[in-house]
């Protein structure tokens, strides 16, 4: 059976064992290590489990994190005008014991974990947040993130409410606190298009065929600072970092019919070898493609940049 161990001590816990996996692993963890956990008095503490609201055995009454699932059921999204992160109700019964563990933690300003799947088995760690807002009506809470130095004020004082400039209600504080919810809402879109556009690529680019995960990157048909540049994967490409380079600064361009270009100048150029394989070979030839049509490049977005390409 298990025994009821400190909130707070298996919170700072958590955070540092979680700050040692990403220094291993990186940003985005597997699921696998998150389900084992770690150990905490002889106890095993995991940080998720099927359910997305989660609360090890260990804790009393307030979940330790919330987990989105890549292609999950529930409408978790960001809300862009106030800059916060909308996270669902378990079910449609706001008194779920899930739903009043996420209560009572907005209620004493316990900091949380969050989970964001990026791909089946992937997720992205984000820590502290915080529970800012509950709409039963909506069947949502509001969430936002800290910087993760608020972890250290809180191993010293535990209680956020003692210090008036990490209170939510505090206009300095909820500025920072958009503004750091702001940019780890980019990198959740940043994660989970890299991983969606190189799963549909087969890990692989699609200009030279180059299977070496570390040296692709999700590119952007039309650019991620247009406003028609949304991170889907009709809008993406897995690309070397040369070709990507290559697309990026209009050495090369695809037309809508999926075949590559190389500027003329660069054809007409003298160079070594990478230069005549690595990009002049190209011309002429034909973009690998995913399977699913779906993940396919969208061919209006392909003729937008192909001109941006013609124009340069």
């Amino acid at each position: 059976m298990p025994v009821r161990l400190d909130d707070k001590r298996v919170r700072l816990a958590a955070f540092e064992w979680l700050a040692e996996q990403v220094h291993i692993h990186g940003d985005v963890l597997p699921r696998t290590i998150l389900a084992q956990g770690f150990e905490l008095d002889g106890q095993r503490v995991p940080l998720v489990s099927a359910q997305g609201i989660f609360k090890p055995r260990v804790l009393a009454e307030i979940p330790l994190s919330i987990t989105t699932a890549p292609r999950g059921p529930y409408d978790d999204r960001v809300n862009d005008e106030e800059g916060l992160l909308v996270y669902r109700y378990r079910g449609t019964d706001p008194m779920h014991r899930d739903n009043a563990g996420l209560r009572r933690a907005m209620q004493s300003g316990t900091p949380l974990v969050y989970f964001f799947g990026v791909a089946p088995g992937k997720y992205l760690a984000i820590w502290p947040v915080f529970i800012v807002g509950d709409d039963p009506q909506a069947l949502e809470f509001t969430v936002t993130v800290d910087d993760p130095s608020y972890v250290d004020y809180y191993a010293r004082k535990g209680v956020r409410k003692e210090s008036p400039e990490l209170r939510v209600a505090e206009p300095a504080a909820a500025g920072r606190r958009a503004y750091i919810t702001t940019e780890v809402k980019q990198r959740l879109h940043q994660r989970s298009f890299r991983f969606k556009v190189l799963e549909a690529y087969r890990e692989q680019c699609a200009l030279c065929r180059l299977r070496h995960v570390e040296l692709l990157d999700a590119a952007h048909i039309i650019p991620d600072s247009e406003p028609d540049g949304e991170p889907v994967i009709s809008n993406g490409l897995a690309l070397c970092k040369l070709h990507h380079a290559a697309y990026d600064n209009f050495f090369l361009g695809i037309r809508p019919d999926y075949q590559i270009e190389v500027r003329q100048d660069v054809l007409e150029e003298e160079d070594g070898p990478m230069l005549r394989h690595g990009l002049k070979g190209l011309n002429g030839g034909r973009l690998l493609v995913p399977r699913s049509r779906e993940a396919r490049p969208a061919p209006e977005r392909l003729e937008v940049r192909y001109e941006m390409f013609r124009a340069s």
